[in-house]
């Protein structure tokens, strides 16, 4: 199965030329800010990460994520490293994926030799199922499922020796969608992406929120010092710097309302999405998403849906601006 992602601007500049300058890539769902960073000696570049400097951005994430003192936390590379582990967890089975949703998740369960039942809803789940993925808030829909169902089915899942791992990899700005309070329950896997919210998807860091049994088999699959001591002295910083981090989202909140407007005043139907990016409908999305390209800016299409485009988020409002400007022209082309 061939996985689309976002991103791949290099490729979108040798097809369509400019430099990386000339391109708006909102392709990603990463916001286009990057958190202000702290200074980072050089013995943290020259040294291994050691113990203390990763306890300290596990205890510093924990308390971000408002997490149980029970629960178990494990930090790594990007959750996508996490993802292609979770299906060594247990035996494999049957999991269900409630979609259509990320699809690295199914990539990797088929992969290790589990049978993968595609849902639409929670309701769909079948009871043979020993493992359900859901990603919420969704990507690419937005939609939200309600925390005390979750509970409910993470319950269920345990009851069969199996799990339910819940990636909010868009949690972070709608705390009211998130269950990482809960994770230490048994049945329940949490996994959070560091580098999407913060503006820094380069620096491959995600974490996943479990018990603690979960949490020492994660680390001996992930092996010694998995993550970089420049990425957790970054996330010690920034879970930890309450005042830039409250600016820092609010501006957030700035931004998702530029997008919003350029697409109303273009005319496109936003028909979901979340605080980090939008998706719309449009008749013919595969040809807007060539002529998008063709004025530099990359959005994300999907093979299985047509119809659907999303976007990222523009920095500012002279980037709202001339993402306005493009995409009238790009509408022009492609609706005529």
């Amino acid at each position: 199965m061939q996985v689309e992602h976002g991103g791949a601007l290099d490729r979108a500049m040798e097809r369509f030329g400019g430099g990386i300058d000339d391109w708006f890539d909102l392709s990603t769902g990463i916001n286009p800010e990057v958190f202000p960073l702290p200074p980072i000696g050089p013995e943290i570049w020259n040294r291994l990460p050691d113990e203390k400097l990763l306890a300290s951005a596990l205890r510093a994430a924990s308390s971000y994520y408002g997490m149980r003192s029970d629960a178990g936390i494990s930090a790594a590379p990007g959750t996508q490293a996490l993802i292609q582990i979770m299906p060594e967890l247990m035996i494999k089975g049957e999991i269900a994926i409630v979609g259509p949703t990320y699809q690295e998740h199914e990539q990797s369960f088929r992969q290790a030799g589990w049978t993968v039942a595609n849902c639409r809803s929670v309701d769909d789940i079948p009871q043979s199922a020993k493992a359900a993925v859901i990603v919420n808030p969704n990507n690419p829909d937005g939609r939200v499922i309600a925390v005390d169902l979750l509970l409910d089915l993470a319950r269920r899942l345990d009851g069969r020796g199996g799990f339910l791992i819940v990636d909010e990899a868009f949690a972070d700005p709608h705390p009211e969608v998130s269950i990482a309070a809960h994770a230490g329950m048994n049945g329940l896997i949490v996994l959070k992406s560091f580098g999407k919210v913060f503006g820094l998807g380069g620096l491959r860091l995600g974490f996943a929120l479990s018990t603690s049994a979960v949490a020492q088999a994660l680390k001996s699959r992930l092996g010694p010092w998995p993550v970089s001591g420049p990425a957790l002295a970054i996330a010690t910083h920034a879970f930890s710097e309450k005042q830039l981090l409250a600016d820092y989202m609010a501006r957030l909140s700035v931004r998702r309302t530029l997008l919003a407007n350029v697409l109303a005043e273009a005319g496109v139907v936003e028909i979901g999405g979340t605080m980090l990016f939008s998706l719309v409908e449009f008749r013919q999305a595969h040809l807007l998403h060539e002529e998008l390209c063709k004025q530099h800016v990359l959005t994300r299409k999907f093979g299985y849906a047509p119809q659907w485009l999303r976007f990222g988020l523009p920095l500012d409002e002279n980037a709202a601006d001339i993402l306005h400007q493009r995409l009238g022209k790009a509408l022009s082309t492609a609706s005529s």
